[in-house]
C-alpha cells in the first residue's frame, strides 16, 4: 500500500492502482466475502485484502504505518 498526496486525495491505496484501501474495508464490513472483492477489482489478489485488514488493525491499535 502507499500514501501518496498526488493519488486519490492521499487516501491509502493498493500499489500500482487507485483503489483505496476504504474501498475494500466498506466491501468487507458489507458481508461480502474475498472472492466478491476480487470480482469487483480484478487487479487485487487475497494479499491486497489481507494487507488492508491489517492496515486497518494498526491503524485502529495505534500503531506507525510503514509505506511500502
Amino acid at each position: 500500500m502507499v500514501i501518496d498526496s498526488e493519488i486519490c486525495h492521499g487516501k491509502p491505496t493498493f500499489k500500482g492502482t487507485r483503489i483505496m484501501v476504504w474501498q475494500v474495508l466498506e466491501m468487507l464490513k458489507a458481508g461480502c466475502g474475498f472472492e466478491d472483492i476480487l470480482k469487483e477489482f480484478p487487479s487485487l489478489t487475497v494479499g491486497h485484502i489481507k494487507a488492508a485488514l491489517d492496515f486497518a488493525a494498526k491503524k485502529v491499535a495505534g500503531e506507525s504505518l510503514v509505506q511500502a
